[in-house]
Formats: C-alpha cells, structure tokens, sequence
C-alpha cells in the first residue's frame, strides 16, 4: 500500500505554529519504523506542486504527466495532436495583481458547463482547438496549437499571482481576453451573479501532453482533507484534517505494515517531498528497535519546508 499526502507541510508561519504538539500518533510509528529517502526538492518556478511529481513518478508518467491525454483516452477520445484541461474558472481583478480562485468552489453544474462550452467552442474552433466536455468543472481540449506548449497546473497557480504563469503562447493570451469579454455578458453569468455566486470570467489550460504507452500502474492512496485548509490557509481546520488522517488513512497503512505488507508514505509540500518505505528481510530485533524509536513528525514535516 502506498500513502500519499499533499499538502502535508506548508512555509506560512501559520502552519509552522499549527504543528507544534500535533498528535499524530500513527504517523510518529509509522515514520519511526520506515526507512526514509531523501528530501526531493523542486525549484521555485516549477510548473507542477510536488505531490503531483510523486503522484507522477509513481505510476511511471513522465514530468510533467499528460494528465489530460489519460483523461482523453479513459474517454475513448483520439486525436493526432495534444491534449489538455481547459478549466472555468474566477479572476479576481486587484489592485496590485490578478489571482486565480479555487474552481471547485464555484459548483458549476452540468448545465451551466454546457452552456458556457457551447458560447466558447466557436472562438477556440477558428484556432484550431476542439473542446470536449469531461465534467462541469473541467473539459478536454486538442488541437495543433498545444504542440510544444508547457503550462502551470491548476493546482501550481490558485490563489497566486497569475502574471509569472501565464501562459507563453500568444493565441492563448488572446483566448483568454477574448473569453472574458464573452464571459461578461453570458447568461449564466447573471444568473450566477443573481443569486449571488462568482461569476466563469476566464478559464485556465494545464497538463498538455500525448501519452501513447500503456495505462499507469494502481495509483496510491492519496487523502485530499489538507487540501482546502492549506489553500485557504485556515490552520486550525488543517490541524483537524490531519488528525483526520491519522485517525484514518495512517491507520491503516500502519495496520498493513504490521501485518507484514510492504507499504510506502510519501509526504508532500508545495516545492518537496519525501518517500518513507519498509524495509525487506528486517529481523524481529530490528522491528522491535524500530517500534520504539520515536521520530517528531512536526520536525519532519518542517523540513520539507526548509
């Protein structure tokens, strides 16, 4: 069994305080018994988040992983060129800068989807891009002018500044206008805005790629309770969703290692992770040894921060 966690960790002083005296038993005898790997760190202006690498590398994809051709195909979709995400979402216009809002709280319906991907196809169709629906919150999209084309994931960029993510392709930056002008003035867009919720005034483009290959091994258990909280930054519900965790998918894990199974922990910060993984032909000293080591998972955590 394998674990995987994002958002285990984070930089703000917020989360550093929130995991002073954290009671994460499980995770402390499960860190105690394993036998870790290295930190592995990614740069600063990577374009994924570091669970998405681990994810990635453990079902054998390349970096950065054609997320959107695997969703194509699962689709039984086909096309000579590549495929990728197109995601509606919110701008939040600034002063000082635009940021993109989380997606999943706008609840788009399928209708409202629909609607806004029918008033869109046109525009992307003249430029040679082909939009699928895929769910309310997210559709497919191929075309020539994806080739060779590299962009920021959705997770990379919410709630950051978008101007350093943008997107380098100058038909997109036009799309992108052009869609929110469109957008202004939509239907669904007044009614969204009557009944008091954000309005779809953009949209975002991620996880281009082809994937030819064969479909991905079993992909790791991994709990997205951290999730919410770390973008939202509220500590204290991230303190809950943890404890959530350990109570649960930790749990677990560590059931499956004490019945002789070998299991594998990776926990993930925005820019690092680390892979913890039980070892073969161990002695039962050696287990024994290993119960009663202790290993502070506060300081642990911190240091896929440092």
């Amino acid at each position: 069994m394998h674990l995987l966690i994002p958002y285990a960790a984070d930089r703000d002083p917020g989360c550093r305080q929130a995991l002073r005296d954290l009671p994460l038993t499980q995770l402390a005898s499960l860190l105690g018994q394993l036998q870790p790997g290295p930190i592995q760190r990614l740069p600063t202006d990577c374009l994924e988040l570091a669970h998405e690498r681990a994810l990635a590398s453990s079902l054998g994809l390349p970096a950065p992983a054609p997320w959107a051709a695997l969703a194509a195909r699962a689709l039984g979709l086909n096309s000579r060129w590549p495929w990728a995400f197109i995601t509606p979402c919110y701008w939040e216009v600034g002063q000082a800068q635009v940021s993109l809002h989380d997606p999943q709280q706008l609840k788009l319906t399928d209708d409202e989807s629909l609607a806004l991907l029918a008033a869109m196809q046109p525009y992307f169709a003249e430029d040679g891009l082909t939009l699928h629906f895929e769910r309310a919150d997210r559709w497919l999209v191929s075309g020539a002018p994806l080739e060779g084309l590299h962009t920021a994931s959705l997770e990379r960029v919410i709630g950051r500044n978008l101007a350093p993510w943008l997107p380098a392709s100058p038909l997109l930056k036009r799309l992108q206008n052009e869609m929110q002008m469109l957008l202004y003035t939509h239907p669904v867009n007044d009614q969204r805005l009557s009944r008091g919720q954000s309005a779809v005034n953009s949209f975002w483009v991620s996880d281009i790629g082809r994937h030819e290959g064969l479909p991905p091994s079993t992909p790791p258990v991994m709990p997205m309770d951290l999730r919410l909280p770390a973008l939202r930054q509220d500590w204290t519900a991230w303190r809950s969703a943890w404890q959530t965790i350990d109570r649960g998918p930790l749990q677990t894990l560590l059931l499956h290692l004490q019945q002789g199974h070998p299991v594998q922990l990776t926990l993930c910060s925005e820019n690092a992770s680390q892979c913890w993984a039980s070892q073969t032909a161990t002695s039962a000293l050696r287990r024994l040894l290993a119960r009663l080591r202790w290993v502070a998972p506060a300081n642990q955590l911190q240091a896929l921060c440092d």
